[in-house]
């Protein structure tokens, strides 16, 4: 027989179709690494800096009030955006969706500058809403691109990468007022360098968004493309996004999404702002957000490796977390009892002149970050077991950070009306508290052991 007779025979036995030999290159530009690594620097330029301002405790101000009623207007927007930003990001796709979420930071930062000067609430009110609205956007296309481009099997690690790189924007944001404002010790507010360096960094996270790839470009290393769904229509979306209000398994999620930042405004105003001097604030955030690295490559760990049964690492990964955060809250709890609104410490402490008074607060609020980066990269490995198309997964991923947002929303409030700090750990601890079982009873009713061998897109 002929090489040619040989080679038709080889293509009738495979249906006339020649089968494709999956991508040899380990680091292509259309891989799912590369994508998540992405997507972690456009988060790291933006989000990043955004936490690592909101980190300082008001904005870097003397008086918190602007900040949390900016925080206020941003969660009360995102609130909305975060639910109809999985509506977005499958009518326009990913680089409008992320570029237009990314533009409002910058705007963001900016009205903090202009406050500096002018001490006008408004402008950065504004600013808040309008970043409220780019931040559901711009998080409807980040859970999408972090829950459905990886394999199914190493969500949890592909998680754990994004979540890493991210929160490397909060050290180097940290690093930023801590750096610049190092040889003012006593000052009350940061000066205008630390607000237009987070500027430059934001400006920078529009464009690498651009970067970002829509699914059916992405392939992986098995030589399956990560999502084979074409982009949808509004009304589409529209009803598909009020259906996820009746979904079950939405509805075990909201606990979780809900305590999920009702936290920041206790930890970030009332433990790194009411106890440290501004500079110590700059290099505590640097540990809360390395802290963070930290726990997010261990849980990604845990949810990826520790069973081979994909429920019992849901099951395992629900159980040490609500261990660890049982923990820290009673380190918390003991904490509190040493200060009050109406009973603050006559001085602030100083990572350098404090002695050992300092240790105990400053190890608490690491240790606050370290749980905030397992909490949340196990909540999104459990989202990312329930789906593996982009288009369902960014639903389920707006609805998480729509419910999120409200929960935060409020809790920025809380502090603004000064409710005892007592009453908000305990809140906030409680909050934590009630999600974990309902995260079990999720695992136990939806995770599947197995994938469904449509689920993970379409072969080349």
């Amino acid at each position: 027989m002929s090489v040619r007779n040989e080679e038709n025979t080889q293509a009738e036995n495979h249906g006339g179709v020649e089968e494709q030999k999956p991508p040899e290159r380990r680091w292509r530009f259309n891989s799912p690494l590369a994508q998540v690594s992405l997507m972690g620097f456009v988060c790291f330029c933006c989000p990043g800096m955004f936490n690592a301002l909101s980190g300082m405790g008001g904005g870097g101000q003397i008086d918190p009030t602007a900040s949390n009623n900016a925080n206020t207007a941003v969660y009360t927007a995102f609130t909305v955006f975060g639910v109809l930003g999985g509506a977005f990001y499958n009518v326009l796709g990913p680089r409008l969706t992320l570029a237009a979420g990314c533009s409002t930071y910058v705007l963001y930062a900016g009205s903090f500058l202009y406050y500096n000067h002018h001490h006008h609430q408004a402008f950065a009110i504004v600013a808040g809403a309008l970043l409220g609205c780019g931040a559901g956007l711009l998080w409807a296309g980040e859970g999408a691109v972090m829950t459905s481009y990886p394999p199914p099997h190493r969500k949890g690690t592909y998680i754990a990468l994004f979540w890493s790189i991210f929160n490397l924007g909060g050290v180097i944001g940290g690093l930023i007022p801590f750096i610049l404002n190092y040889n003012r010790s006593s000052a009350a507010s940061v000066n205008d360098g630390t607000y237009i360096a987070f500027m430059c960094f934001m400006s920078a996270g529009v464009l690498l968004s651009l970067g970002i790839l829509p699914a059916t470009s992405v392939i992986r290393d098995d030589g399956s493309k990560c999502s084979a769904v074409k982009y949808s229509r509004p009304s589409t979306e529209f009803a598909a996004v009020l259906r996820l209000f009746l979904d079950r398994k939405m509805l075990l999620i909201v606990p979780a999404a809900w305590a999920s930042n009702f936290f920041y405004s206790y930890q970030f105003n009332n433990v790194n702002g009411l106890l440290f001097n501004l500079r110590t604030r700059g290099f505590n955030n640097v540990f809360y957000w390395g802290a963070q690295m930290a726990g997010s490559i261990a849980i990604g760990y845990v949810m990826d490796f520790s069973f081979k049964s994909r429920r019992a690492r849901g099951f395992a990964g629900i159980s040490i977390v609500a261990v660890i955060g049982t923990v820290i809250w009673a380190g918390g709890l003991a904490n509190q009892h040493g200060y009050s609104f109406g009973n603050l410490p006559e001085k602030k402490l100083d990572y350098k002149d404090s002695g050992k008074a300092f240790a105990g607060p400053f190890v608490l609020y690491m240790s606050y970050g370290l749980l905030d980066a397992m909490y949340q990269s196990m909540v999104y490995w459990l989202i990312g077991a329930l789906a593996d198309d982009s288009q369902t997964l960014s639903r389920y991923s707006g609805f998480y950070k729509g419910v999120q947002s409200a929960g935060a929303a409020v809790a920025w409030q809380v502090d603004t009306r000064k409710v005892p700090l007592m009453s908000q750990l305990v809140v906030n601890w409680s909050l934590t508290s009630v999600s974990y079982p309902l995260l079990v009873l999720l695992v136990y009713l939806y995770v599947k052991d197995q994938d469904n061998d449509d689920g993970g897109g379409a072969k080349i």
